[in-house]
């Protein structure tokens, strides 16, 4: 069996992890160049946690300036199987007001800056999508929701725009009709990546405003989502330590298969495989490629 190792993505409002016990901070070099912070690495109830403030300490970082695959890829080398992102959203819907927590299932990709899979000419890899959420994982986090209070809702579908510009009007009323539960920034190619890195991806998307579909809040601005992520920041970090105070010791196979991602993705012969690439690859695809050699 693998030991568990859970990551953490801290998005806007969390750039930090108390709770941490034996902190360490550990720069990681990455083939595909520099991850948006130092890992800072300890344990919460002996389970080992890795974080990454996304957007660095400060906010340093907009969302199309981060390096989604330096950061999935250092957090690969640290040996997370399991990764949480805490994401800062809008909401298209009454009955998701600023503070609620939605355990996301869906993703809709709107973003078209951004290097989106480690594969590419010289080793072409297509993972599945269809179901890009961890069940079990998402589980986890709702039972830690549930012991400690925190009401989250199940199910909702996350559209990742490129911003860092907020939405038009005709954007916020089309995605609403579309169906969708909130958008955001970052969550897009992040998960994709993941899902190529075969580790097990959530996300607890916290509503920060109705973006500007609401005729109450048709002008979104940061000085208002910034009172509302403070709040969702002290909760988000009480859900993390029971999450880990609870989480299983021994890594639970995927049963969609996302620690597996790799097994039937590879479409590229051998000797066809860009070695160059190989090399990059060693980390995110290295348990598959030795297989394959």
């Amino acid at each position: 069996m693998t030991k568990a190792v859970l990551g953490i993505i801290g998005g806007s409002g969390i750039y930090d992890l108390p709770g941490l016990q034996n902190v360490r901070e550990e720069t990681i070099a990455s083939p595909w160049g520099e991850p948006s912070a130092p890992l800072r690495r300890g344990d919460i109830d002996g389970l080992p946690v890795v974080f990454l403030p996304r957007h660095d300490k400060g906010h340093r970082l907009s969302p199309s300036d981060i390096n989604y695959r330096a950061n999935i890829d250092a957090l690969k080398r640290a040996g997370v199987t399991d990764l949480v992102s805490l994401s800062a959203c809008g909401s298209f819907k009454e009955e998701l007001p600023p503070g609620t927590f939605v355990l996301i299932d869906q993703f809709v990709d709107r973003t078209h800056k951004r290097e989106s899979s480690f594969f590419g000419k010289g080793c072409v890899a297509h993972v599945s999508m269809a179901h890009p959420v961890s069940p079990r994982l998402r589980i986890h986090i709702a039972n830690a929701a549930m012991a400690e209070g925190i009401e989250v809702k199940r199910d909702g579908t996350y559209v990742c725009m490129e911003g860092p510009q907020f939405s038009t009007y005709a954007e916020s009323m089309t995605y609403k009709q579309l169906g969708y539960s909130v958008i955001g920034m970052t969550n897009m190619p992040e998960a994709k990546l993941a899902r190529e890195a075969e580790i097990c991806y959530a996300t607890v998307a916290m509503v920060t405003d109705f973006d500007c579909w609401h005729p109450d809040h048709d002008a979104v601005t940061v000085q208002d989502i910034i009172k509302v992520l403070t709040a969702n920041a002290e909760k988000a970090k009480v859900l993390v330590a029971r999450l880990a105070k609870d989480f299983p010791r021994e890594h639970e196979p995927c049963p969609i298969g996302s620690d597996r991602a790799l097994d039937t993705a590879l479409i590229t012969a051998p000797e066809a495989r860009d070695p160059e690439l190989m090399k990059k690859l060693d980390a995110v695809a290295g348990r598959i490629l030795r297989q394959k050699a």
